[in-house]
Formats: structure tokens, sequence, C-alpha cells
């Protein structure tokens, strides 16, 4: 069947990064873009704001520290499914890293989602916060779990 053929991702027109755009498309729901811009821009003022300092560099920094660097993944060997862990790739990091920022602003209560981006977003920039958390009990899980790495392809 081979891999699926990646579609390359058209850079945002504010802040003219892609990586900013594939963040646009993981708050996208329904299809509503035009909310999912909305949301993301006005976090970023909020950050902008909150910080004084560029937002761009704040969001990139929170990707950076809440992309995990190992992860666990099940593996059947004989009648056993041991948890393995595995070196996460880059694409895959900042995917991760993306959604558990948006799990993280999601699940708390109480203010509009561009509040709870932002803060998320200034959170994870500053190596705290939920999404950071995440990463750590996943690190701590293939931590855990090193004893099957010999179990890995």
């Amino acid at each position: 069947m081979g891999k699926k053929k990646k579609r390359p991702i058209a850079p945002d027109y504010l802040y003219n990064s892609t990586l900013v755009a594939k963040f646009i498309n993981h708050v996208m729901r329904k299809g509503k873009k035009t909310i999912a811009q909305k949301i993301v821009y006005q976090a970023f003022d909020k950050i902008k704001k909150k910080t004084n300092r560029d937002p761009l560099e704040v969001f990139e920094e929170a990707i950076k520290n809440v992309g995990p660097l190992l992860e666990v993944r099940p593996r059947r060997v004989g009648g056993a499914t041991y948890q393995i862990p595995v070196v996460v790739g880059k694409d895959r990091r900042i995917t991760l890293a993306m959604r558990w920022i948006i799990e993280a602003a999601k699940s708390k209560k109480g203010k509009s989602m561009k509040d709870k981006l932002a803060e998320e977003l200034i959170a994870a920039s500053q190596n705290t916060g939920d999404a950071v958390k995440k990463k750590e009990h996943v690190h701590r899980m293939a931590e855990a779990n090193r004893a099957f790495a010999h179990l890995a392809q």
C-alpha cells in the first residue's frame, strides 16, 4: 500500500508561517477555518499584550517544549502486549504538541477559547502547564518501559 503523500500546507497570511497554518487547521472544527483563524490570531494578540514578546516566538517555543522525544507503542509478542518506547519523529512530535496544547486549553472552564489558548501557549513556552505535564507523563511511561526497548523493530 505504501505511505500517503504529504500535502503541502500554505503558510498563513498574517505570520507567513506553515507552523501557524497547521495549528489553525488543528483548532478548526467542522471546516470553519475563519473562526479557527480568529481564535488563533486573537490568542496571539493576547500573548503579545501579556508577554511583550513576539507571539510567533512564544508559539514556537511552546511547541518545542511540549513535543515529546519518546512515546510508547503497543507490540504483541507471543500472547502478551508490551508497551515499547520508541523515538518520536519530527512531524509526529509537532502534531502531538499541537494536539496536547489544544486539548489542555479546551479542558479549562469558564473562559473563551482565545483566552485559554493564549494562557496555555504562554505556560507551555515557560515549560509549565497541562500540555507539558502530558509530555512528562508520556516520557515517564517510556522510561518505565525501557526494559522492553529491545523488542522494538
